[in-house]
């Protein structure tokens, strides 16, 4: 069991890793944030490989390191919290599908979908007050609206890249038996 615990310990920090490598490719959209990348990927692996607590810890680590590391663009330490720590928590939901790589296009997806949902409610509260009165060219009357907008119109390119990439990976022999967790009971 012990020996279980500190290689869990030591894939979190890998994929941790990882994801903030992947950090440095992204396609960066608008100055206050919001860019297309791959960073969920490793995320989403340790988290199906090892559970939603455990992904949830890992998304955790990244996201607050990725804030100090990457220079984040913030409004307050509220828009920390839930732009950076909170919201890739929610990418270790992935989890609840613990060692089923049959299911790791929904997993990416309830994993993506609760970093927007993150987002979202980050942007109809905490950056309500910065929104334009046009974006892409539509006006603006709503934060809720901007916010579905602005978010989505990054989180869905990643979750499809992410999802599409996860999916190509469990195609893999050897990426499914690690997904499986075998070779640790």
């Amino acid at each position: 069991m012990r020996n279980e615990k500190v290689r869990m310990l030591c894939e979190g920090a890998l994929c941790v890793a990882l994801s903030i490598a992947l950090s440095y490719a992204e396609l960066d959209l608008w100055f206050q944030g919001g860019s297309i990348s791959v960073t969920m990927l490793p995320l989403v692996l340790f988290a199906i490989r090892w559970g939603a607590g455990w992904g949830v810890l890992a998304g955790l680590a990244f996201g607050t390191l990725k804030y100090f590391i990457g220079e984040g663009w913030v409004l307050n330490w509220i828009s920390i919290i839930f732009d950076y720590s909170v919201a890739y928590a929610m990418v270790g939901l992935a989890g609840l599908f613990k060692r089923k790589p049959d299911k790791i296009v929904l997993a990416t997806v309830v994993g993506g979908f609760a970093r927007f949902m993150i987002h979202y409610i980050s942007g109809i509260t905490v950056y309500a007050e910065w929104m334009p009165d046009v974006f892409w060219g539509i006006p603006m009357t709503s934060p809720f609206f901007y916010s579905a907008l602005y978010n989505g119109g990054y989180m869905l390119p990643c979750t499809i890249l992410v999802a599409a990439a996860c999916f190509a990976l469990t195609k893999s022999a050897p990426v499914r038996k690690w997904l499986e967790g075998e070779g640790l009971q």
